[in-house]
């Protein structure tokens, strides 16, 4: 650092209008200053600019400070000069390089509380907040009280001593308030991720098949109940599924159309598979249901990739097994591995998304795995979770807001 300079942080507040910003850079120009650092922030048009300048010490730094307030006046606008000693701003550029996290809240309404609640968490773990941005639209004064989606975002620097406490302290908050709270580092992966791997039963659709499929065949609350324990991680998923199989012996293909055609994408879904191929995003399905019902969803929402076991039928009905290999955990976890390798990708590159037992494997080595409306055994296992918003709250956790993803409707 030039020892003949001084360093000032210059605060600038007021409405906002055009032309501050030149104003205040003209002036400092002339008196060959050199920006350090620079940002601003603007709320209901309320502008806060600051500038990390260094200043040569002369005599004229009081007329430059004059110069600025002078010019400010004319714009209805004031400004403040903080000195910084040599030692912070040494202090601040070693911080340079150091690991930042990204702290997401979601809900359906977020109100002082929630924020108030996040905020304590981070500050009591000794993380400090460097930068706060609204990800969500701008709320209509006639709805703020209605239920919608909302997310605030926080940049934050520190490492918490223990990550695990933290992350139990978060999900805490997350079963007292309604509301997702996800804190992941803010590496260069977090916006060059290029594959999503989605589960598809109760994930993107709102039901388990082989479920709608036992109705069909007059078993359903006897399958319902091995899928509900296989889900929760209670019975080993090919111990389950061989179970539920045998169940639905003799039931008639015809009525697989007819199961489709009645399935329920789950919220958000079609618009977070839809903003996700425009954005330049591989889809795939990696699922433990049948290729049917996933071919299905492939044709009705563009998805790349399918996996799912394949029903045994002769002669119209279905043989109460499946042709290959039941995909399992550790296979969901394989095929994405396959398909990353496919698509050039690293594991960092890729999310993953489920809400049983089976797809921890996957959640597991994505880069970044969600467990979406899961059972508490999961959500407490995965990395991220989303139980309060729809599927296309993940976009949030990717870091785009609700404008980035207007601009591509």
């Amino acid at each position: 650092m030039d020892s003949v300079k001084e360093i000032l942080l210059i605060n600038v507040l007021g409405r906002d209008k055009p032309g501050v910003t030149s104003v205040v850079t003209g002036v400092l120009s002339r008196f060959d200053v050199t920006v350090l650092d620079i940002g601003q922030a603007v709320i209901h048009d309320q502008l806060n600019l600051g500038i990390l300048a260094a200043v040569p010490k002369s005599d004229s730094t009081e007329t430059m400070i004059e110069d600025i307030h002078s010019n400010l006046i004319a714009l209805d606008m004031q400004a403040q000069f903080l000195p910084i000693s040599d030692d912070r701003y040494q202090d601040w550029v070693e911080q340079q390089g150091k690991s930042r996290h990204i702290v997401t809240l979601l809900a359906r309404k977020i109100n002082s509380g929630h924020i108030a609640a996040v905020t304590t968490v981070t500050s009591d773990f000794g993380l400090n907040i460097d930068k706060i941005v609204r990800l969500s639209g701008r709320v209509k004064l006639d709805e703020t009280e209605k239920l919608g989606r909302a997310c605030v975002e926080f940049s934050v620097r520190g490492e918490p001593e223990n990550p695990l406490q933290l992350k139990n302290a978060l999900l805490e908050l997350s079963s007292k308030y309604d509301i997702d709270v996800a804190y992941q580092e803010d590496s260069i992966f977090r916006r060059n991720r290029r594959l999503v791997v989605f589960d598809m039963d109760s994930t993107l659709i709102d039901a388990e098949v082989i479920d709608e499929l036992a109705i069909e065949a007059g078993v359903g609350e006897q399958v319902a109940a091995i899928t509900e324990a296989a889900m929760q991680g209670e019975i080993d998923f090919k111990q389950s599924f061989t179970q539920r199989m045998a169940l639905l012996k003799g039931l008639d293909v015809s009525v697989l159309q007819s199961v489709a055609e009645r399935l329920r994408l789950n919220e958000g879904a079609e618009h977070l598979i839809s903003t996700l191929r425009k954005l330049g995003y591989k889809t795939a399905i990696v699922s433990g249901g049948f290729t049917f019902f996933g071919e299905y969803l492939r044709e009705r929402l563009g998805v790349d990739y399918v996996y799912a076991n394949q029903l045994d039928i002769k002669d119209g009905l279905v043989t109460g097994q499946v042709s290959g290999d039941i995909i399992d955990g550790q296979r969901k976890a394989e095929l994405l591995r396959e398909i990353a390798e496919k698509e050039g990708l690293k594991l960092q590159q890729v999310i993953a998304v489920g809400d049983g037992a089976n797809d921890l494997p996957m959640l597991g080595i994505a880069g970044l795995g969600i467990a979406f409306r899961a059972k508490p055994l999961v959500k407490a296992s995965a990395e991220q979770s989303i139980s309060n918003l729809g599927l296309d709250g993940i976009l949030y956790l990717l870091g785009y807001s609700d404008k980035d993803t207007l601009i591509l409707d």
